[in-house]
């Protein structure tokens, strides 16, 4: 037994001998090799070009302006070391009128590192001296080699610089450190003599972010912005291949400072960005490169070119000048040539961080300019919807063949309660065809009575409505198309037959965003439902048309295909003023979509003009054309514009014309057509006042 007990002793005394032999001669070795390895050996990354965005004719949408970023050697500034009792005493000895309290609160918040500190003192702190707060920690070298750098650029900030400077020059950092982020190459040229002789300095190529069209297209492309440390850390985990020194991952997001906010800009960030580079180089012992190791190029230049045509795009713009809304113009097969959500804003305001004065000026706006309203604007369709629910209608077994009788209003059971037809003497007899011509309410409420919400909701959830259309753009809205279950989850009420009346004309709890109203516009005209998409050219890769097909009844189709061209062309058609002079036969659609409700008591309707303008209806027009070949689709929205035939009509119009004129209808037309004269919004008061001024000198 005692034999037995001094031999388990004698063995686990070796095996942990000889287990330490091996963890200090074999498995340290790698460790300490490594460290050796990392004492000799730099990995600096390069950065990539971000890719390009173009229209489908080259102009550049995106593209990188060329200049310099400046860097300086670390180790320039005093007390790196510096714990945050000290930094209180030296406060508080600098400002005695500061709250201890308070500021001992806000010094805690970064206990180990001196410049996080002084950043978030500043922060909270916005009106505090910071020449006297940051004396303490400069040096005669770093303020010596910061003052050469003022001198050559007096727009930079002195005391800006200095904080960015110390927050980053931490005692573990050992690479040079970034305190101007861009220099425009012209500014650069005349001082890199000077500045690149400091061996404390280093200046290196570097671009920024420049949208050459402005606002133009701005819901569109996007825009970049500086990087947080929420995105930094989802692109390492995603996306990251390099490796740092040390084995960590590293993302493209965090080495270029930058990543897509908005638009195409965001949905295609992965592919725009790139992926880093790096040179692997041999150092000395006091950190200067002996040896290049290992090169390895980055993948950059990675362009997306558009379907959009920019001159499409200027004129929309130009004829939304003075209102509100949105314009969509579409190949039928989803390929989108032009999309304005109008008033727009200067993507570039965004590249280098927006001022507080402009980022109120935009969420101040009553026009919403920062929504992109193609995509996640909520409107009620109004009398838009009417083809669709006439396939619902069908779809659930209701039958279309059946005139109704309209006398401007229908009323239910004992209910002294009118829905009204927006004509107040009624249409008549009315057919599917004649109620998409003179857009008949009454018909639509009567065939709903007999069809019910619930077929109404599938039928317009198979046209695309209440989904998103899987547009090539982030933050799309799925809109609302009710039914008795949803309300129920909503407001935890039933389903009363009064609300199916009023969702058969496309008002209620009824919502739908432009692109689902223009997709769905492309399906009346060729029966396919297109996926809309922006990027035509992914790199090298051809984006190609999707579609969904379903079932249909032909002959009610064909009926309402009828009623649309009689919509822009019969004389008792609601858009015939606008849409009927044109070098193409165009179908489609009028509505109005109410933003009050209007009084029963009230016999006769005011007219839109008289109302306050955030009262008056939205102004809905959406169309197919040539009628016979349906290659093109083009849908409008006015916010608060009344009725779509007088006010979405002629925007409409111009833009066909404008298509017609450069060749989108075959040669025949092109260069032929004269285009209406676009006054710019300073020209548009200019004539008001001279106006103003003619009926003054009459009276």
């Amino acid at each position: 037994m005692r034999f037995g007990v001094i031999f388990f002793i004698f063995t686990l005394f070796w095996i942990m001998l000889v287990s330490k032999i091996y963890q200090i001669s074999i498995k340290s070795n790698y460790y300490y090799e490594h460290l050796a390895q990392m004492n000799i050996e730099r990995k600096y990354f390069i950065k990539p070009v971000r890719g390009e965005i173009l229209d489908k004719n080259g102009k550049l949408l995106a593209v990188n302006d060329i200049g310099f970023s400046i860097k300086l050697a670390p180790g320039l500034s005093k007390h790196r070391n510096e714990k945050y009792e000290a930094t209180l005493k030296y406060m508080m000895q600098t400002f005695p009128d500061m709250n201890e309290t308070k500021l001992t609160k806000i010094l805690r918040h970064n206990r180990r590192e001196l410049g996080k500190r002084l950043l978030y003192v500043t922060k909270r702190y916005a009106d505090i001296n910071q020449t006297k707060l940051l004396k303490r920690y400069i040096t005669p070298k770093l303020e010596k080699v910061m003052n050469s750098i003022v001198k050559e650029f007096p727009h930079l900030d002195r005391d800006k610089l200095f904080l960015k400077y110390i927050s980053k020059n931490s005692v573990y950092n050992h690479r040079f450190i970034p305190i101007v982020d861009f220099i425009i190459y012209d500014e650069m040229i005349g001082a890199y003599p000077k500045l690149s002789i400091n061996k404390l300095l280093k200046i290196e190529s570097e671009t920024k972010r420049m949208y050459p069209a402005g606002s133009l297209a701005t819901h569109i492309v996007g825009y970049v912005g500086r990087s947080n440390k929420k995105q930094n850390e989802k692109d390492r985990k995603e996306n990251a291949i390099e490796q740092k020194d040390n084995g960590e991952k590293i993302g493209v997001v965090e080495t270029v400072g930058v990543v897509g906010k908005t638009g195409l800009e965001k949905e295609y960030n992965k592919v725009l960005q790139g992926q880093l580079g790096y040179r692997m180089v041999k150092v000395s012992a006091t950190n200067k490169e002996v040896a290049e190791i290992k090169k390895k190029l980055p993948l950059e230049d990675q362009n997306l070119i558009l379907n959009i045509d920019l001159g499409l795009q200027k004129r929309i713009n130009e004829l939304f000048v003075g209102q509100a809304g949105v314009a969509i113009v579409m190949n039928v097969n989803g390929d989108i040539l032009a999309g304005v959500s109008y008033p727009s804003y200067d993507p570039n305001l965004f590249v280098g961080g927006i001022s507080g004065k402009d980022w109120k000026a935009l969420i101040t706006d009553f026009n919403h300019p920062f929504t992109n309203k193609m995509i996640a604007g909520g409107y009620p369709p109004g009398s838009g919807i009417k083809m669709g629910m006439a396939l619902a209608f069908a779809n659930a077994g209701t039958s279309l063949d059946q005139s109704e009788y309209c006398k401007g209003y229908i009323t239910m059971g004992k209910s002294k309660h009118k829905f009204r037809c927006w004509s107040k003497y009624g249409h008549g007899q009315v057919t599917l065809r004649k109620a998409i011509r003179e857009s008949c309410d009454v018909y639509f409420y009567n065939k709903s009575l007999k069809t019910g919400i619930n077929a109404m909701s599938r039928g317009l959830h198979k046209l695309g409505f209440g989904e998103k259309t899987g547009v090539d753009l982030p933050h799309e809205s799925k809109g609302v198309i009710p039914n008795k279950a949803w309300k129920m989850k909503r407001f935890k009420q039933p389903w009363y037959r009064g609300e199916t009346v009023i969702s058969a004309i496309g008002q209620g709890y009824n919502l739908v965003t432009p692109m689902q109203v223009a997709r769905y516009t492309a399906f009346l005209a060729t029966e396919k439902l297109p996926t809309p998409h922006f990027v035509h050219k992914i790199v090298d890769k051809i984006v190609e048309p999707e579609y969904k097909t379903f079932e249909v009844n032909h002959k009610y189709l064909n009926t309402i295909r009828l009623g649309m061209h009689d919509v822009c062309n019969h004389p008792r058609g609601t858009a015939r003023r606008t849409m009927s002079h044109l070098p193409i036969v165009v179908a489609g659609k009028t509505g109005t979509s109410q933003v009050v409700s209007i009084p029963q008591g009230e016999k006769k309707r005011m007219h839109e003009s008289q109302l306050d303008y955030y009262s008056r209806s939205h102004a809905w027009l959406t169309t197919y054309a040539p009628f016979d070949k349906p290659q093109y689709v083009v849908t409008i929205l006015v916010e608060h514009g009344g009725h779509g035939g007088s006010t979405a009509g002629p925007i409409a119009a111009e833009i066909y014309k404008w298509m017609a004129n450069e060749g989108y209808f075959g040669e025949k037309f092109k260069g032929k057509i004269r285009l209406k004269k676009i006054l710019t919004e300073e020209e548009k008061k200019k004539l008001e006042n001279k106006l103003k001024k003619k009926k003054k000198r009459r009276h």
